[in-house]
C-alpha cells in the first residue's frame, strides 16, 4: 500500500513509501526543485502586491491630506464671510449714523429758519401794535392777530377791530 506525498511544515515535501514484502518503511526527503521561472513569477507577484499596498497607503495619505486641506479651506472661507459681514454691518451702521446726523442737522436748520421768520413777524407785529397804541385816541380800533404755522410757511393774519369788539387787544408771546 503506498501513500501520496505529505507537505511538511518547513516547505519541503515528505514522501513515504511502504513496501509490502519487507515490512519496512522508508522515508525519503525530496527537495522540491524550483525553477527560475516560478521564482521570478513569485517575486513579480510579491512586488506587485507590495506596489499595490504602497499605492493604497499613498492614496489614503493623499485622501487624508485632501480632506484636511478641504476643512482648512472651508474654515478660511467661513472666516472671510464673517469678516465681510462684519465690515458690511459696520458700513451700514456708519451710513445710518451719518444719515441720522444729516437729518438732525436739516431739522435744526429748518427749525432755526422758522424761528427766525416767527421772530421777524413778531417784531413787525410789536412794531405795528406799538405805533397803533401811541396814537392815544379813544375811537381807535384794536388789533387782533391769528398765526398759522405750516411745514414751509408762517402766516399771520392781523385784523383791526372796533373798541367795542370781543377782545381788548391781541396778546403775542415775546421772542427769545
Amino acid at each position: 500500500m503506498g501513500s501520496g506525498p505529505i507537505v511538511n511544515q518547513k516547505g519541503g515535501n515528505l514522501v513515504v513509501f511502504e513496501l509490502e514484502d519487507v515490512n519496512q518503511t522508508t522515508v525519503y526527503r525530496v527537495k522540491k526543485k524550483k525553477s527560475k521561472k516560478i521564482e521570478m513569477d513569485v517575486t513579480k507577484a510579491a512586488t506587485e502586491i507590495q506596489a499595490w499596498w504602497r499605492g493604497t497607503l499613498v492614496r489614503r495619505a493623499l485622501l487624508h491630506a485632501a480632506l484636511r486641506a478641504w476643512v482648512i479651506q472651508s474654515w478660511w472661507r467661513l472666516m472671510l464671510m464673517r469678516a465681510l459681514d462684519r465690515k458690511r454691518r459696520e458700513a451700514l451702521v456708519s451710513y445710518v449714523n451719518r444719515e441720522r446726523a444729516v437729518v438732525k442737522l436739516q431739522s435744526l436748520v429748518r427749525m432755526w429758519r422758522i424761528h427766525w421768520r416767527y421772530c421777524q413777524v413778531l417784531k413787525a407785529i410789536y412794531n405795528i401794535r406799538c405805533h397803533w397804541q401811541q396814537q392815544n385816541c379813544q375811537t381807535c380800533a384794536l388789533l387782533q392777530g391769528h398765526c398759522v404755522v405750516t411745514a414751509t410757511h408762517l402766516q399771520f393774519h392781523i385784523e383791526i377791530i372796533n373798541p367795542g369788539g370781543l377782545r381788548a387787544g391781541a396778546v403775542f408771546p415775546r421772542p427769545q
